[in-house]
């Protein structure tokens, strides 16, 4: 409101602000008065808040910058410390041409589904980190204050996006490079060839990220779209890795790999090092310079809407940055993915109705089965990670020695990763265990009874994985792919009693120059399910794996499957206890 409406008094007509009327000779204009007329731009006091807040600041500034380089420091020292043997090695089988077999060819052979892959990933990232964080994150205090001042937005948020996408960019670099290398250990493209042919994905595809991060921020009604479509993308990605391995292994299709590097940014990105590594890509030019021209009209995008992100959506995303930073800082991790999933809604919810078990011994299971209807994104998972486990532990029972042992246990890490996907209904009992009071049982029972879905489904999985090796002529998989579930899933129930992080563990031992053996303590007691019971099958498997499944092997499997699982149940009516007296 200016000073000539204040003039014009609370019965005025808005018609009276017409031109040429008498009232326009009554109050003449501001300018024909002297006096000034006010604007925003005489408002502005974005200089003088900013150089206000970075001398109030500039203490605490300093001490932040000594943590960081603390921080930069320990890492350092850590890398030397215990990669430098590594890199020492590595580097000396570059010196000595170490024979690669036909790792080049394979690698040629998958680049163009690869790298569909891998920008389809970080574009799932990307809008799925959108949901709770994104690339504009500012503080609970700045929002408060800070933005409630006559200050122009662009200068208060827009340094953060600019902060983000150059973190990303050095980030793409760095792969870059590191690819670069590759390229050239394999024979495939010298390091500065294969550096300048990667330059365009490194730097165009983490802005293309960060663009499409800063659209679901800006825009909330966006967040429903990105939780609906996260599941199909997510199929198509695995659709692309297998893609992927099936040209590594010398399957392609050529029709389909063109139109690939056609239908987008994806496949811009990826023409410049599938021609210089000898690869079918004769318009990668063109194709570089749409990938450059969309990033620059994205970025540009981006950049504008970067002032324009709602004030509750900074306040819901600092809140949710302050709640994950401190659960990381304190060992909570369950805290943080609890606060990540409530500020992104986590999955959307489906009404479906199970008739009431009239056994009351059910109700466990008739709940948990309700709760995994209603969110099938978990479902969706544990079929997404058996897959994966399937592949993996194929793919090393292939092979010999380490490769073999490399595979199966990333195979079981999956296994156990889709069989603890179906046991979220425990760890929601144990994050408050008032929960448990509608449960006639002790919260011991309760816990063996939560065990039970996870257990028969993951087997359920286990046994479709299984499939396609039985029908390959490995029957054994058929027995062998199941019991693995069972295991799984009391080492899951188990996590979830596993109680608040025991940080006193990180001070446990004596001190040496190395270092003290606590961080390794505390490590396998945060990660003891998953350790003993992969640790466990792995020892058994592997030796059957080598000398061909028979009956013996199978029953040994068998045994040490119920000696895992009677193990781990013990353990985890233990923990329950110690919750309840917690």
């Amino acid at each position: 409101m200016t000073a000539r409406d204040t003039q014009k008094g609370p019965g005025t007509s808005p018609a009276s602000d017409a031109p040429g009327t008498a009232e326009d000779d009554a109050f003449p204009p501001e300018e024909a008065t002297g006096q000034a007329v006010w604007s925003e731009e005489d408002d502005d006091r974005t200089d003088e808040t900013l150089r206000w807040l970075r001398d109030k600041r500039r203490a605490h500034h300093r001490q932040r910058r000594r943590d960081r380089a603390v921080l930069a420091y320990c890492v350092v020292l850590a890398a030397l410390g215990y990669g430098s043997g590594y890199a020492h090695r590595f580097l000396k089988e570059l010196e000595l041409g170490a024979d690669h077999g036909s790792l080049g060819a394979d690698l040629q052979r998958t680049l163009p589904a690869a790298f569909v892959a891998v920008t389809l990933a970080l574009a799932v990232l990307a809008a799925r980190d959108a949901l709770w964080r994104g690339p504009v994150v500012v503080s609970g205090p700045s929002v408060g204050w800070l933005l409630a001042q006559p200050v122009r937005r662009g200068a208060v948020l827009r340094p953060g996006f600019r902060i983000t996408a150059g973190l990303t960019v050095a980030a793409g670099l760095v792969v870059a490079s590191a690819a670069a290398v590759v390229l050239q250990v394999t024979d495939l493209a010298s390091f500065g060839a294969g550096l300048l042919a990667l330059l365009p994905a490194a730097v165009c595809l983490p802005l293309l990220a960060v663009s499409l991060g800063m659209a679901v921020e800006c825009r909330p009604h966006l967040a429903r779209y990105v939780r609906r479509l996260t599941a199909p993308v997510a199929l198509l990605l695995a659709l692309c890795a297998g893609q992927a391995a099936l040209a590594g292994a010398g399957h392609r299709w050529a029709p389909l790999e063109q139109a690939e590097l056609w239908s987008g940014p994806w496949g811009w990105a990826a023409q410049p090092v599938v021609s210089v590594t000898g690869g079918t890509a004769p318009g990668w030019a063109v194709a570089a310079a749409l990938l450059v021209a969309v990033t620059a009209a994205a970025v540009l995008y981006a950049h504008r809407d970067a002032a324009l992100v709602p004030n509750a959506q900074l306040r819901g995303r600092a809140a949710t940055a302050t709640a994950v930073t401190s659960g990381v800082f304190a060992l909570e991790l369950r805290a943080a993915k609890l606060a990540v999933m409530e500020a992104g809604g986590d999955e959307p919810k489906r009404r479906f109705r199970l008739p009431a078990p009239s056994n009351r011994h059910l109700v466990v299971v008739w709940r948990d089965l309700l709760a995994l209807l209603r969110a099938p994104g978990r479902l969706g998972r544990a079929v997404t990670w058996a897959a994966g486990a399937a592949a993996a532990a194929g793919l090393g029972a292939a092979t010999a020695g380490e490769k073999r042992v490399l595979g199966l246990v990333v195979g079981l890490l999956c296994g156990y990763a889709a069989v603890g996907a179906l046991a979220e209904p425990a760890r929601l009992e144990t994050d408050d265990v008032r929960r448990a009071a509608w449960s006639p049982y002790r919260l011991r029972t309760l816990m063996l009874h939560h065990a039970i879905v996870p257990a028969v489904l993951g087997a359920l999985l286990g046994l479709l994985a299984a499939v396609p090796y039985a029908l390959a002529g490995a029957g054994w998989t058929l027995l062998l792919m199941p019991l693995c579930a069972v295991p799984f899933a009391a080492a899951a129930v188990f996590g979830a009693c596993r109680g608040p992080a025991r940080t006193d563990l990180l001070f446990a031992g004596a001190a040496t120059p190395m270092g003290g053996p606590g961080p390794f303590l505390f490590a396998a007691w945060y990660a003891a399910g998953p350790l003993v019971s992969v640790t466990g099958l792995t020892l058994v498997l592997n030796p059957a794996l080598a000398h061909g499944p028979d009956a013996r092997t199978t029953g040994s499997v068998a045994v040490m499957a119920a000696l895992l699982t009677a193990g781990l149940l013990f353990f985890v009516t233990r923990s329950a206890d110690r919750l309840v007296k917690h």
